[in-house]
């Protein structure tokens, strides 16, 4: 059976662990060595293109980028046949797409690894690097940890709720009325594993001794016509020096990059002693390492 990686739940929280290990492991297996790879990019970007040609490169492949004009899925092609067309060269498609049906669709096409990229779901890669950085920081048990969201609830929050929930850390998130996660993603926290879920519109309430907060821009490449609108509502949700002084000593602050300096996040939390997003950014790389290794020498072991 071939294996995917669209949202991070796709893993077992056993195979969660097991990708981890393969992300920091010094001696990748050159799996792609001699293959392909396709990565396609309906939404450009800095990270994740970086990160995932070069992880590629790292495990012994090489990576075609193809463009959005490139490929027009479900313009000159389905995005089954596009998907159908790489598998006759490649031996994994990556996307970054604006919507999840098609990474599934690609994936139900296909008997080679897909994985996601960024989706207006998920981005389990950008997860996986997050739970690194975390690591690196506490160590390898999180047990008793918590993590606090502050801002918008994104398809970054979510997979990034779930790669906690696996590691058994708490979820706490600080939203706008309107903006934070729905009963059902609290609930599926939940049962994947987070000790405790949390959700209010009080940032100081939900930073309050926690561990690891994290922000993301208010508006995301796609919703730049909602920035004067979305300011004023989530101007109190700021991370600034004020609200990183409510959590645990030892707190760090994660953001997923690019950001709005001084809009969701002041320079002086961005490139203070608590933050870690240089860190975070350069384990995208490893992370990208890692689950690309575990989901081919997953699938070809279940073929």
């Amino acid at each position: 059976m071939t294996r995917h990686l669209l949202e991070i739940d796709d893993l077992s929280a056993e195979e969660f662990g097991q990708v981890l290990t393969r992300c920091v492991s010094k001696h990748p297996v050159q799996v792609l060595e001699g293959r392909g790879a396709a990565l396609i990019f309906e939404k450009p970007s800095n990270r994740t293109r970086n990160s995932t040609e070069m992880a590629v490169v790292e495990l012994g492949g090489h990576p075609i980028y193809l463009k959005p004009d490139e490929v027009d899925i479900d313009g000159r092609e389905s995005a089954e046949d596009v998907a159908r067309t790489l598998a006759c060269f490649h031996s994994v498609i990556a996307a970054r797409v604006f919507d999840h049906s098609v990474l599934v669709r690609m994936s139900e096409a296909v008997e080679i690894p897909v994985v996601n990229l960024l989706s207006d779901l998920s981005h389990p890669l950008q997860a996986i690097a997050d739970m690194l950085t975390i690591r690196e920081e506490f160590g390898p048990d999180l047990s008793g940890r918590s993590l606090t969201w502050v801002g918008d609830y994104s398809n970054v929050a979510r997979s990034l709720a779930l790669a906690c929930a696996m590691s058994s850390v708490s979820v706490r998130f600080a939203c706008p009325d309107g903006y934070g996660p729905s009963q059902k993603d609290l609930d599926l926290f939940k049962r994947t594993g987070a000790p405790e879920v949390r959700s209010s519109t009080d940032p100081a309430l939900e930073v309050d001794g926690t561990d690891v907060v994290v922000t993301d821009a208010w508006y995301s490449m796609g919703q730049e016509a909602e920035a004067v609108m979305r300011r004023p509502i989530f101007e109190p949700y700021r991370v600034d020096q004020a609200l990183m002084a409510n959590a645990a000593p030892g707190a760090i602050f994660l953001h997923c990059l690019p950001a709005h300096r001084g809009e969701e996040v002041t320079n002086e939390v961005l490139d203070g002693p608590q933050s870690r997003v240089w860190a975070e950014a350069a384990n995208r790389l490893p992370a990208a390492r890692g689950a690309l290794e575990w989901l081919v020498i997953a699938s070809e072991a279940e073929r």
